[in-house]
């Protein structure tokens, strides 16, 4: 067991300097997480299986903005290692991978509020100093710093086990669990906001309204809204150059 454990974590600290140290690839999604843990445990077949499973589960579990969402990394693995380990369904993952999710994000909120500042203003020190090797250093421990925290969490939770785990989680005030369900549910509107506020102006709002009626009164998919969206880019695109042409060649037939 505390060799398994020690093998997940590495697993999870390994997913993570791959995922933001490899340009964001993806490897940390369930279904990939699924099919690692799979490997590394000896049950590919169910690994799949339950990482399609919980992929599913946390296909809106996207970051918007500056909202953070469960960390479906950590919430897959374990929930997937419990599975191969007690034989379990792949319906019965979610019964932990998605608590384990949210009570990672708690941990994630306090190194991306607390512990980052602190490798942050390190960083300034290094930036007034002109010196670019300190804050390239600086960016690697604060992002391998993080990886480590979860390798840990990871780690630790399988090697106290499954019961061990669903106790912890239980014990968490159900005042708390309601807040941070709450808090969940409002963080990607509050996500979408800021992104919309960079984004709106004068100029594009009527686009915007274009595509939210759409939606509201056409039933329209969001796949569908997407594909007008890039044949209206693709008209305005060439509008706008047939626009600049036509200016280049007023000024030409000038003289």
């Amino acid at each position: 067991m505390i060799g398994v454990a020690i093998l997940l974590g590495i697993t999870a600290f390994a997913l993570m300097v791959i995922e933001y140290a490899g340009g964001r690839n993806f490897i940390t999604q369930p279904i990939m997480v699924g099919f690692i843990v799979g490997l590394v445990m000896g049950d590919l077949k169910t690994g799949i299986i339950v990482g399609a499973t919980l992929e599913l589960a946390f296909l809106g579990a996207t970051s918007i903005g500056a909202v953070i969402p469960p960390d479906a990394m950590t919430g897959s693995l374990l929930g997937v290692a419990f599975v191969i380990n007690a034989g379990a369904s792949a319906e019965s993952a979610l019964v932990l991978a998605l608590p384990i999710a949210s009570l990672a994000l708690i941990f994630k909120n306090f190194y991306y509020g607390y512990i980052a500042s602190l490798f942050q203003r390190k960083a300034d020190r290094h930036a007034e100093e002109g010196n670019y090797k300190g804050i390239e250093r600086v960016h690697w421990m604060t992002g391998l710093g993080m990886a480590a925290m979860l390798g840990i969490l990871v780690m630790i939770s399988y090697a106290a086990g499954s019961n061990a785990m669903s106790a912890v989680l239980n014990a968490i005030p159900g005042f708390v669990q309601t807040g941070l369900n709450v808090a969940i549910g409002l963080l990607p509107a509050i996500g979408f906001s800021m992104l919309a506020r960079t984004m709106l102006s004068k100029s594009n709002v009527h686009i915007f309204l274009c595509g939210f009626a759409l939606v509201a009164y056409s039933k329209l998919p969001i796949l569908g809204v997407a594909i007008f969206g890039v044949v209206l880019a693709m008209i305005l695109v060439q509008a706008e150059k047939e626009k600049t042409t036509v200016m280049a060649g007023g000024d030409d037939d000038d003289f």
